[in-house]
């Protein structure tokens, strides 16, 4: 696609995209990560494994007649919807062609897209699978001057030879240590003897590892957007991680808070100009678009540490998008398009991103499974604004298809995902809420109002065990 006039404002970008006639599909198990975008680009369609909306979102397919197995990633996910009968139909019917978004994808995504006409809108597999290495993360950081908290990369097949490489670089006892690919949670493990070595060893032995010196640290993450212009980096977030009412996995990503008063503004800077750095240092590796960035700020020391990298549209992309697009005139999302579309653009990246440094508070809660309710769902709670009571109950107020429109600090926007007919199973992800206000203290504790939602939302999934044949 080309553009004979180069873009050099927001009304440019405006016009182009509402007057923009190629269709733009996010393909995904749900439309959360970027749900809105349609509010901004003409033919921007959904196509999602799960029917959050039960039909009533007018730019979301879902194909009919899903296959309901069990699938090993969400890779596998986006590959069967790709595959499937109706999506040939549906992009046949709006012409055959167009870009395509996903969150996780592989090779096979990549010739399945082409085969239905579409290019990825996103860099290539081969290269997103290389920069997601938590090793190669640690050492592109290095040479952007982004470094991560104390750590060694290496390899240990026992606890002896791993105690020799944390001697070396003088990381101490205390450790965390991770595997270079996995999902939040999962391959992250913490060590502090021969007993916990014995409990991880196997997961561990044969890897590449990043062992790192374990810190006091709060985990805050933005997301930002790497461009021929430069990188444009998004408001950071604060982590809600490992509460067990919302992941039954230590660690595991819950969700997030967005506030002005999060962090100073120092530390604020000091974040922005690391992702800043470490995006420009990606698009040289010729990586372009999205990315996501998680720091630790050592509450020791002062100092900002680079977690990890997430080199894709992420989990903080709901957010980000929330607010950039509220507050700050345009979603990041619109810049990430801009750099796959052939266009010639030249914009202050500068003067875009001081739009959105004033904001209102809001958070996002990530719901799974946490309990033994198991079984065939028989109830859920559906999408759209619901309304706490005073006696700590909820009632359904409306349908919505977006969170926008939620009006104070006792409405919510729930976006359903397991719902009526789906099995139910501990650690599946079965919704998510978006609130104004925040769900974490400042001491990093579940906000009693955030336990209120959760219990209440819990209390209307009903399920039911199959009858034996």
């Amino acid at each position: 696609m080309s553009q004979q006039t180069k873009l050099t404002n927001l009304s440019d970008i405006y016009s182009f995209f509402r007057k923009n006639t190629l269709p733009i599909y996010f393909v995904n198990t749900t439309a959360f990560n970027i749900l809105g975008l349609g509010q901004w680009i003409r033919s921007f369609r959904y196509i999602t494994y799960f029917d959050s909306f039960d039909g009533y979102h007018h730019r979301v397919l879902n194909p009919k007649d899903l296959d309901r197995r069990t699938f090993g990633s969400r890779e596998e996910i986006v590959n069967y919807l790709l595959a499937h009968r109706s999506t040939h139909e549906f992009v046949q019917l709006h012409g055959g062609q167009g870009l395509m978004l996903t969150l996780m994808f592989d090779e096979e995504t990549e010739r399945l897209a082409k085969d239905l006409g579409l290019t990825m809108a996103l860099p290539s597999a081969e290269l997103r699978m290389r920069l997601d290495s938590k090793v190669v993360t640690t050492q592109l950081g290095n040479e952007a001057g982004v470094p991560s908290a104390p750590n060694a990369l290496g390899r240990a097949n026992n606890y002896a030879e791993l105690q020799r490489l944390c001697s070396t670089h003088h990381l101490g006892d205390d450790l965390v240590i991770q595997t270079p690919y996995g999902d939040s949670g999962r391959t992250t493990f913490f060590v502090r003897n021969q007993a916990d070595w014995n409990k991880h060893g196997d997961e561990l032995i044969d890897n590449d590892l990043k062992v790192m010196k374990r810190i006091n640290h709060i985990p805050y993450t933005l997301e930002a957007v790497t461009t021929r212009c430069g990188t444009l980096v998004g408001p950071v977030l604060v982590d809600i991680t490992g509460f067990e009412e919302l992941t039954p996995y230590k660690g595991g990503w819950a969700g997030n808070d967005i506030s002005r008063n999060l962090l100073g503004k120092e530390h604020v800077k000091v974040m922005q100009d690391m992702a800043k750095a470490l995006g420009d240092r990606l698009y040289q590796e010729g990586y372009k678009g999205t990315f996501c960035a998680d720091f630790l700020l050592d509450t020791d020391t002062g100092e900002v540490y680079l977690g990890e990298l997430n080199p894709r549209i992420s989990g903080a992309s709901a957010l980000t998008n929330l607010v950039t697009s509220k507050y700050g005139g345009a979603p990041l999302m619109l810049f990430h398009l801009l750099e796959f579309m052939g266009l010639e653009f030249d914009v202050d990246l500068q003067q875009i991103q001081g739009r959105w440094a004033d904001f209102d508070t809001w958070s996002q809660l990530i719901f799974k499974e946490t309990g033994d309710k198991q079984g065939q769902i028989t109830k859920a709670p559906v999408s759209g604004i619901w309304r706490m009571r005073k006696d700590g109950g909820i009632r359904f107020v409306r349908r919505s298809i977006d969170w926008h429109n939620v009006g104070d600090e006792d409405e919510a926007f729930y976006m359903r995902i397991y719902g009526i007919g789906e099995h139910l199973y501990h650690g599946a992800d079965i919704g998510i809420l978006v609130a104004r206000g925040r769900m974490q203290t400042d001491d990093r504790q579940l906000s009693e109002r955030a336990k209120q939602w959760v219990n209440a939302l819990q209390a209307e999934f009903e399920t039911a065990t199959p009858a034996a044949d």
